[in-house]
């Protein structure tokens, strides 16, 4: 090694501290449109949906689940002047209702979501949204033509981290974006014994990283993925059915996307996501996804460190309603429309398929997915 090689190793640039550019990352409320909102289905996730609208100011009138006991907890916990049904049925029936956000598992919330559509109900679906894109089409199709907006519930758009990272690389801080790297390391342990989960071979690329392809699509929008390359491995020692350990490569025309997945790190968690552009750098880090206190950003004049208000379970679920509702108001479409959704869904079903037969497989030629036991 001659004295003109230096290999990377000359001294740290001195740090300039730059002043945080403007990036409105919170979740938006609309300015006077205030519906009635009718809640249909009142499982365990509907209380982090009722935390945020009572937060906001949103009006719910109704509950319905088969389980009414479920609903009428909900109901007094949160909104005690709301009806309470059995069946969804009375609920799209009623014309003062025009939201209605729709909570059960696939196969059994699209005929629901079908039927709102049908009674011209705005809708919010809860994710996944479909596990057949065909399914997914008709569904937007059908939207339109009713002359009402489905969203989907994707909350980690609004999640701080998320949504400054996707409306900084909007705003162009950091010029076109060449690789998001997202690597966790978290404790999932807690499915060990729940049926609903442990059922589903593909529980980390699926259930769970659905978020993070989600996210990728609004990261790297304006570029056309191609491929993907996934990998899912279960090892002896972990506690529950499903692959704990999950990676996926997203390949783009000059640029690429890496997921690494380790859901069974009972010490030391840890989550990091980092974007590189042509003009910078942004990275998040913290001990999970509901802890991601700051945004480093690093410019060529400098560096600085935005501190992140709220959480992903706060910001996200007032996002999605507070996006649906301001779409409505100002007549446009959702950012978490069906329709985008669809796109992220794209990416996971092929990561699906790679890691089924380890195979590259091209982004959009895998139209459904089945999500038991492998």
């Amino acid at each position: 090694m001659s004295e003109e090689d230096e290999y990377g190793l000359s001294p740290t640039k001195e740090e300039v501290e730059i002043d945080p550019p403007v990036v409105d990352y919170r979740p938006q409320r609309p300015s006077s449109y205030r519906p009635r909102i009718a809640m249909i289905g009142t499982g365990g996730i509907s209380e982090f949906h009722l935390k945020a609208y009572q937060k906001c100011g949103y009006e719910v009138v109704a509950f319905a689940s088969r389980t009414r006991s479920k609903a009428e907890e909900k109901r007094d916990q949160f909104y005690p002047e709301a009806a309470v049904y059995d069946d969804h049925g009375p609920i799209l029936e009623r014309e003062d209702i025009e939201v209605v956000d729709i909570t059960p598992h696939p196969a059994d919330r699209l005929p629901i979501v079908r039927e709102a559509l049908r009674a011209g109900k705005h809708v919010l679906s809860q994710k996944p949204f479909v596990l057949d894109l065909a399914e997914g089409e008709e569904l937007v199709s059908l939207a339109e033509e009713k002359g009402v907006q489905l969203a989907v519930n994707q909350n980690g758009r609004w999640a701080p981290h998320f949504s400054y990272l996707r409306h900084a690389v909007a705003n162009g801080v950091i010029g076109r974006v060449t690789s998001l790297d997202f690597n966790l390391q978290w404790d999932q342990t807690w499915i060990k014994g729940t049926s609903q989960f442990e059922s589903i071979h593909h529980l980390i690329l699926f259930d769970f990283a659905v978020h993070w392809f989600d996210i990728t699509t609004q990261i790297m929008a304006g570029q056309e993925p191609t491929r993907v390359l996934a990998s899912a491995v279960r090892y002896e020692e972990q506690v529950y059915q499903p692959p704990a350990l999950a990676a996926a490569l997203v390949e783009y025309p000059g640029a690429q996307v890496r997921l690494s997945f380790n859901a069974h790190t009972t010490l030391g968690e840890r989550d990091v996501t980092t974007v590189v552009g042509t003009k910078g750098t942004l990275r998040s880090s913290g001990p999970g996804l509901n802890e991601q206190p700051a945004m480093e950003v690093f410019l060529e004049g400098g560096q600085c460190r935005v501190p992140l208000e709220s959480c992903w379970f706060d910001a996200g679920f007032e996002g999605t309603m507070g996006e649906l509702l301001c779409a409505i108001e100002e007549g446009r479409e959702p950012n978490n429309s069906a329709r985008s959704n669809l796109k992220s869904l794209e990416l996971c079903f092929a990561a699906l398929a790679s890691a089924d037969t380890g195979q590259p497989v091209e982004v959009g030629s895998v139209r459904t997915v089945s999500t038991g036991p492998g």
